[in-house]
């Protein structure tokens, strides 16, 4: 006899790094960095717990004053980190936003961290089981092989488990050779149910342009869902039916770091409710919208109730 699957009680797990953050001010002429918090798929977990969803993290902390801040962090935000590591000896990696005539520039001092050391061994299997989206993304595989592997052992658990894969493509070269993460990244959308890429990355990795053939070459791998995010041009929902283009939201943009984490979290937080990919859109497009207007990657994100309102105005 089959044993019952555990009940759903997290609506997205989330799979990746946590980085600390510390994001260029100026304060009586001085520069300054003011400490925040980062990581894409932390900012992922954090924002859909904003919008009513419940989610979770997955990944490994140091046991150290940066790793109890994103425990304090996820604790206040509502995100189940049950299934986070705290790895004592270890370091919880960091990350430095500088601000320039060209927009934002990061410097990076994740080598070594303690989630980067994950292990297929470690998988979360309880908090699989009862997910209903697993999410991870490019940057989850980049950080070092042992968690390429984690991820690919995430996936195929998720899939035992009933739940849908979600995967951000998310490419960072400062991680690993273009080459790697092509065969890395086409393998991993090809587990996924929801492929969300980035243009930019996504005519890296797949050598296309349109964003019409991106998103077909993301179908032909398996997705039933691409969520493709065009910058100042919206993004482009396309499923086996067809293709819908969302307009960007016009707003007074102060800083887009984390913009995509926010679509991603957005876009699953709601998703999760319908499973309408077109009205999930809708409503990541104007989140990612509204998390533009403040600094750093984790304060502006919104709320359900104030993404819901700035849709009302049209």
């Amino acid at each position: 006899m089959t044993a019952p699957m555990p009940e759903k009680t997290i609506d997205i797990l989330s799979i990746g790094e946590p980085l600390m953050e510390l994001a260029e001010t100026e304060r009586g002429g001085e520069r300054l960095y003011a400490p925040g918090f980062g990581g894409d798929c932390s900012n992922v977990a954090v924002a859909a717990a904003r919008l009513g969803a419940r989610s979770a993290m997955a990944t490994a902390v140091g046991e150290d004053t940066f790793g109890q801040a994103f425990l304090d962090l996820w604790a206040r935000e509502g995100v189940d980190a049950s299934a986070v590591i705290r790895r004592p000896g270890q370091r919880t990696g960091v990350y430095f936003i500088s601000y320039g005539p060209d927009g934002h520039d990061f410097s990076y001092y994740r080598q070594g961290s303690a989630a980067s050391l994950m292990t297929p061994a470690e998988l979360p299997a309880d908090a699989i089981a009862r997910a209903r989206i697993v999410h991870a993304s490019g940057i989850s595989q980049a950080i070092s092989p042992s968690c390429t592997d984690m991820v690919f052992a995430a996936m195929s658990a998720a899939k035992t488990a009933g739940a849908l894969v979600s995967y951000d493509t998310n490419l960072r070269l400062r991680l690993w050779p273009l080459d790697r993460a092509r065969a890395i990244v086409q393998a991993a959308a090809a587990m996924a149910d929801i492929v969300l890429p980035g243009h930019d990355d996504a005519r890296l990795l797949t050598g296309l342009d349109r964003p019409e053939d991106i998103c077909d070459a993301y179908l032909r791998l398996g997705a039933g869902v691409v969520a493709l995010t065009l910058g100042k041009d919206g993004a482009m929902i396309a499923t086996g039916d067809g293709k819908t283009v969302i307009p960007a939201r016009p707003v007074t943009a102060v800083d887009a770091t984390g913009a995509g984490d926010a679509f991603d979290g957005a876009f699953l937080a709601d998703y999760v409710l319908h499973k309408d990919p077109v009205r999930a859109g809708a409503f990541a497009n104007a989140a990612a919208a509204l998390s533009v207007r403040g600094y750093g990657a984790v304060g502006p994100l919104p709320t359900r109730v104030e993404v819901e309102a700035f849709v009302a105005q049209g």
